[in-house]
């Protein structure tokens, strides 16, 4: 990585004043992509029409080396926030500045439900660019998808498997009797290696292994705590078929985690953390031996209004 990476990004605030910075990294960013049909709106901006969008929302200006090379708009609807005109100089692409942005506009949306983006589909690396920041894809107007993601989303970089159980045993701390987790990843993602992390932090005892081949196992606690009852979904033809299960223990007692849960667990609780797991690099992208992933934590219903993230490492 160059001398412009992700630690010498700074983000900050911008109102109209800020216009005339904005403007030529969105014209810049805009038109150095492949010819669209139609063309992005962006191409006809002008100082004028940006500054009447920075009014409302504000925006965000990235510098590198005290220079601005990156922007956005943010845009309130609702109880959502868009993200518009999202741009970083085709020169300083791939170097952090677009991850920063993402990361600064989190923290400027305090008291907001979620951030959106409006993303073309002849773009897929964008596509995945946007996946890999934690945005879900909520509807689709060809050429144009809509992507959102929850603002009470945590997304941790995970650099390796230690870093993974360690995420684990560090959620741990915050799980009790009752609690589920749905836990969605491609094979090989690490969603064994992070419920390792979950059964040292709850302290259950037998290792933790993969499911697959009988569907669910439960690790009895070895210090009074819940024990943790690990689901293989996939095999499920429903979540009903859990009750056919001859467990030794009530979930209700339980930390339940799911894996391939997605579409199947929501009905077995109220609350629940949806964990998704996926990698943080394309293939052309990969450095050497490192192939990190990314963590993405949902929480849902009310028994997780009270989570911590900052206790999550």
């Amino acid at each position: 990585m160059s001398g412009h990476d992700l630690a010498t990004v700074e983000v900050r605030r911008v109102g109209r004043e800020a216009a005339g910075d904005v403007l030529p990294i969105v014209l810049a960013a805009f038109g150095a992509r492949p010819a669209l049909d139609p063309p992005a709106d962006a191409l006809h901006e002008t100082v004028e029409s940006i500054g009447i969008q920075l009014v409302e929302g504000g925006g965000l200006l990235a510098y590198a080396d005290g220079e601005p090379v990156g922007a956005l708009i943010l845009d309130p609807v609702g109880r959502s926030v868009f993200l518009r005109r999202f741009a970083v100089l085709p020169d300083r692409q791939g170097h952090g500045i677009a991850h920063a942005m993402v990361a600064a506009a989190v923290a400027e949306s305090e008291g907001y439900e979620d951030l959106t983006i409006v993303a073309r589909e002849e773009l897929p690396r964008t596509m995945r660019f946007w996946r890999r920041q934690g945005f879900r894809e909520i509807g689709r107007r060809s050429p144009y998808v809509e992507m959102r993601r929850p603002l009470r989303t945590l997304v941790s970089e995970v650099p390796d498997a230690d870093s993974m159980r360690e995420l684990g045993r560090s959620l741990a701390k915050q799980l009790r009797r009752g609690d589920l987790l749905v836990l969605t990843g491609e094979l090989g993602a690490g969603k064994t290696t992070f419920t390792q992390g979950l059964g040292e932090g709850l302290g259950v005892r037998g290792q933790v292994t993969s499911p697959t081949f009988v569907i669910a196992r439960v690790h009895p606690s070895e210090v009074g705590g819940p024990d943790l009852v690990h689901v293989d979904a996939y095999r499920l033809g429903g979540m009903a078929e859990l009750d056919d299960l001859d467990l030794d223990t009530d979930l209700e007692d339980a930390v339940t985690v799911v894996e391939w849960g997605e579409g199947l667990a929501e009905g077995l609780a109220e609350s629940r953390l949806e964990i998704r797991i996926v990698r943080a690099l394309t293939v052309d992208e990969l450095d050497g031996e490192a192939d990190p992933r990314r963590v993405e934590i949902t929480p849902v219903g009310p028994r997780w209004h009270a989570l911590s993230f900052e206790e999550i490492s």
